[in-house]
């Protein structure tokens, strides 16, 4: 005998707020076994002879479509049970079913991750999902909205939208990942349908720009490195820039942090920040040359980034935040003083020295471990489109 699955306000218990919880209702072989959606209306607002929401219902839409999802969720499982000749009982059957979706808007889902990401002192990730929350916030003007509202229309106006106001091509791409990954987990903690889920049509790869359109070449990256300046803080911000380049890529925040501790047997040897993977590199003589110029006896630190009265993790954050503002606008005017065709950062040094290597041949996963990708996956992306004018060279020996 096949099951019968009904979704009904149940009147026989009445919750401290006045509202009856909404029950799915599942009968099979003359038994009854009921188990709660997770949410409840207030009966005023509920058409018991139809059972189904009033028009006048808040959240009428959500709460339908929660309904529909958790019958469809059942009637799915009825007809893998009925085809595989399983037997099951109510109880079973309603085992077999995920748990009831929550209702969780995204402003909730989005604030819940950041919160917990702050709270695992993950501060980088957790600003750049605050940015992305803003980015929706202004675009939608509420995010009191469910994932399942979130499909490719959508997407595609966002898009339309981020472009209109002027954001960077790869902003656009981290923003749309970032989206991806919260809608992701939505998923997995059953505040949406996985049927609901855009990104199988919306390709958000599409949104990746070249990173080669950030690496200097090598006379361009010399001209740099060759430049001296008898103002200290443009200085800095050109010897930062040759210690990223010489020192396998390595991050501004790393750089911040790094000591006599990390020097070691003519090596570098520190642990990324942002991934906590092991660094090992042999220290090139220019490194040193920059390592000893700042040498201070009276700051543990090997650059002037931070200092000993930096103690707590915010004091260091806004210091980091503050210098690397001051490092790239420095190396900004004089990308423009050196013709350079496009912005300098320390960022761009770090592309530059994939790029350079990448050209000469190493191998990425050697390029991987320098830059201390969590895989060679996402070093991919960053070589993404290097080889085009190798390509170009290739293809004149045809003839």
């Amino acid at each position: 005998m096949n099951a019968s699955v009904n979704v009904l306000c149940y009147k026989s218990k009445t919750l401290s707020n006045g509202e009856n919880p909404l029950m799915i209702r599942v009968c099979k072989d003359g038994k009854r076994t009921y188990k709660s959606l997770g949410i409840s209306v207030n009966p005023l607002f509920w058409d018991f002879t139809k059972s189904k929401p009033k028009r006048n219902c808040p959240n009428k839409e959500q709460i339908e479509q929660l309904i529909s999802e958790k019958k469809k969720a059942f009637t799915q499982t009825i007809l893998e049970l009925n085809t595989t000749a399983k037997e099951y009982t109510t109880n079973s059957l309603i085992d077999s079913v995920n748990k009831p979706f929550i209702l969780q808007t995204v402003e909730q889902v989005f604030l819940s991750q950041i919160e917990q990401l702050e709270s695992t002192k993950r501060k980088g990730y957790a600003l750049s999902c605050k940015q992305v929350y803003n980015s929706l916030l202004k675009f939608n003007k509420h995010l009191n909205i469910y994932f399942s509202d979130i499909d490719v229309s959508w997407l595609r106006k966002y898009e339309v939208w981020l472009r209109s106001e002027g954001i960077a091509e790869n902003t656009i791409g981290i923003r749309f990942r970032t989206l991806r990954m919260m809608y992701n987990i939505a998923i997995t903690e059953k505040f949406v349908n996985p049927e609901c889920y855009p990104f199988h049509t919306y390709k958000v790869s599409k949104l990746h720009e070249e990173t080669a359109k950030r690496a200097l070449t090598k006379s361009d990256i010399q001209k740099v490195i060759d430049y001296n300046s008898n103002k200290s803080h443009v200085q800095l911000a050109i010897d930062i820039f040759t210690f990223t380049y010489f020192m396998g890529g390595i991050n501004f925040v790393d750089i911040a942090f790094l000591t006599k501790e990390n020097i070691i047997e003519n090596q570098l040897i520190y642990s990324r920040k942002k991934t906590g993977k092991l660094i090992k590199l042999p220290l090139q003589p220019k490194a040193l040359e920059i390592i000893y110029k700042y040498q201070n006896p009276e700051n543990k630190y090997l650059f002037p980034i931070l200092f000993n009265y930096h103690i707590t993790e915010q004091q260091t954050a806004n210091r980091i935040h503050k210098v690397i503002t001051k490092v790239n606008a420095q190396l900004k005017k004089l990308g423009k003083e050196l013709k350079m065709q496009i912005d300098i950062t320390t960022y761009v040094a770090r592309h530059s020295f994939a790029t350079v290597l990448k050209r000469s041949g190493v191998a990425t996963s050697i390029i991987s471990e320098s830059l201390g990708h969590s895989s060679e996956k996402v070093t991919r992306i960053y070589l993404d489109g290097f080889e085009n004018s190798q390509i170009d060279e290739a293809m004149k020996n045809l003839l």
